[in-house]
């Protein structure tokens, strides 16, 4: 028996989606739930949902932290090779992809990453100009968004062009 979220936990009764992962992590263990583990992410959102009750940020594999970066190191090493900080792909558990978060702390590799992804290609030249609004912006704000990245390039002093 086990739990969602931790609904029905009545005398140790543990995670679903721990117990599944933790099998699917270990296959020499010849143990298999036949569970498709790609449903454990909706499945916890809809129990989350349906119950009223949000699910911990830091909740192993289906929190909103489970697969969130914001350390300028880990961010580094997510974006080089997943594997490093993530014994688990993601997508296997029904989530698109692990999420760099920008704050304060995240390091340059990191906003070269989320600046792609809206569409910038920066030279090492423009991401240090940018990296110095970057942390002025961060200082103020507790998490850069993609939009706030667009007011960040656009208020660096070197003209950077969109390439999407």
């Amino acid at each position: 028996e086990c739990t969602i979220n931790g609904i029905g936990e009545r005398a140790g009764n543990t995670s679903l989606e721990e117990v599944v992962m933790i099998l699917r992590q270990h296959p020499d263990l010849n143990l298999d739930t036949n569970i498709n583990s790609k449903l454990l992410y909706s499945t916890s959102q809809m129990v989350s949902d349906k119950m009223g009750m949000v699910v911990q940020p830091n909740k192993a594999i289906v929190g909103s932290n489970a697969f969130a970066h914001s350390s300028g190191i880990h961010q580094d090493g997510v974006i080089k090779k997943r594997e490093t900080y993530e014994i688990m792909d993601p997508e296997d558990v029904g989530v698109n992809e692990s999420s760099i978060v920008l704050t304060a702390r995240s390091g340059r590799a990191a906003l070269a990453y989320r600046a792609k992804k809206v569409g910038y290609e920066l030279t090492k030249v423009q991401l240090d100009s940018v990296y110095t609004e970057f942390l002025k912006f961060a200082d103020q704000k507790k998490e850069i968004l993609d939009d706030d990245i667009h007011q960040i390039i656009e208020a660096s002093p070197i003209n950077i062009q969109s390439v999407a």
